[in-house]
């Protein structure tokens, strides 16, 4: 057996001064009840987060290509993708918003956690065994993870990308490698949790005020203080502080979601404010002026191609587009960042019957290109399910006016159940090609 030098042993045996020294953390709110009890409302909310989020990734339809694919070498983090469906037309409009406002409500409560368990990230000596060793690394890929993932999503609901890395890629393997540490940390702590609920009353700690609050008893993770100070705020107290924080951001936020009148109650949203007034008072994700789209004028047309074998090319006109088969369709758009359009009555051609006229089988997918150059929103890919649902158009009118150009005069598609980004403004081309060729 190998004796370490007595100087090493003592550097191990000795902490360091101040955060790591047990003695500065006095909080007798600290405890394995009151982190089990926070524990227990971010289990549930942390689970549906990951869900929602792999839903909205799938929803991008990230295996068609090109266009789509934004996330390279996925390997098995993409293999379990399944195709995204057209409907119902509510689909990632209710999908996104849960995840987006979710996200938001759960700050305060992982704040509160991460304030909980501080002391064990200055935890002396860092490592006492293999098995310390891999909780505590599970432990700093958990609350790295959980702050990365939370400042990102937040920076991206206010469009500030301050960042010199995609947020769609980094988001969605950040997701991942948060979720792996939290599997870990919980397959650690299950039995403790179990054991410290069952520990205190929450009835009786919500009815104890703060001249009663005293500490919970040691515990082998050294959570509860050495030397407690006295309280400054009950139990009740800190718990109310977090739900209320988390009504607060639900409250100042969800209306985004929602649409309509509620956007003005969204003040934490920059698009959930008035844009104006009239059939076109909808929030849209980039302005024409932000696109750098100019004035479109008459010699516009659409250039529609089939898929082999009976392929055929057209060039159509938007008057031309106007004299076809128009439908009408009352679909919101919902965009990654969480907000809405709300539903509204859009009108035009269905892609189906565009499919048609250019003899494109009925498995062919659709590649359309807008006038809309760089800034990854130019193209999309649809599947042939989505290109074929009944609602699924190339909309020329919206609430009963010709399309704005905020809103992607002359021609826009709009898809059930599609991301805000792959709903095109400004359409230029739309090509009909193999499913075959559209897989990766």
């Amino acid at each position: 057996m190998t004796v370490l030098p007595r100087w090493v042993r003592r550097i191990v045996q000795t902490p360091p001064p101040g955060l790591f020294r047990a003695g500065f953390w006095r909080s007798p709110l600290r405890g394995p009840w009151f982190t089990a009890i926070l524990s227990v409302a971010l289990l549930p909310g942390i689970t549906l987060m990951f869900l929602t989020g792999l839903a909205s990734y799938a929803a991008y339809n990230p295996n068609l290509a090109p266009g789509n694919d934004t996330t390279p070498d996925k390997g098995l983090l993409g293999s379990w993708l399944p195709g995204w469906p057209a409907g119902p037309s509510w689909l990632y409009w209710v999908n996104q918003g849960v995840h987006v406002t979710l996200g938001l409500v759960l700050i305060p409560i992982v704040l509160a956690k991460l304030w909980s368990v501080l002391p064990k990230l200055f935890e002396w000596p860092p490592a006492r065994s293999l098995t310390h060793l891999l909780e505590r690394a599970s432990l700093l890929l958990l609350v790295g993870g959980a702050v990365f993932e939370l400042v990102t999503g937040v920076m991206n609901i206010q469009s500030f990308y301050a960042w010199p890395f995609s947020f769609y890629q980094a988001h969605y393997y950040g997701a991942w490698v948060f979720m792996a540490a939290f599997v870990v940390h919980v397959a650690f702590r299950l039995s403790r949790l179990r054991t410290a609920l069952r520990s205190r009353s929450l009835r009786a700690e919500l009815r104890t005020s703060r001249a009663a609050t005293t500490a919970e008893p040691p515990d082998p993770d050294h959570l509860v203080a050495a030397n407690p100070a006295p309280a400054t705020i009950s139990r009740r107290g800190a718990l109310g502080m977090v739900v209320a924080g988390s009504l607060a951001l639900l409250g100042l936020s969800v209306g985004q979601v929602i649409g309509g009148a509620a956007r003005s109650t969204a003040l934490l949203a920059p698009r959930g404010q008035d844009q104006g007034t009239g059939p076109t008072d909808f929030p849209v994700n980039k302005t024409a002026t932000e696109a750098g789209i100019g004035p479109v004028d008459a010699s516009w047309r659409l250039e529609l191609t089939g898929a082999p074998p009976r392929s055929r090319r057209m060039s159509l006109s938007r008057a031309q587009l106007l004299a076809l088969p128009q439908h009408t369709a009352r679909l919101p758009i919902a965009c990654v960042e969480g907000w809405s359009t709300g539903v509204q009555s859009w009108s035009g051609v269905r892609l189906a019957d565009l499919a048609a006229l250019v003899g494109a089988t009925p498995d062919a997918d659709l590649f359309v290109e807008s006038l809309q150059r760089g800034g990854g929103f130019g193209s999309a890919t649809l599947s042939a399910a989505q290109v074929h649902a009944p609602d699924a158009l190339l909309a020329l009118r919206v609430n009963g006016v010709d399309l704005s150009a905020d809103h992607g005069f002359p021609a826009r598609v709009v898809v059930p159940a599609l991301p805000g980004v792959h709903n095109t403004k400004w359409v230029a081309r739309m090509t009909f090609q193999p499913a075959a060729e559209a897989l990766r």
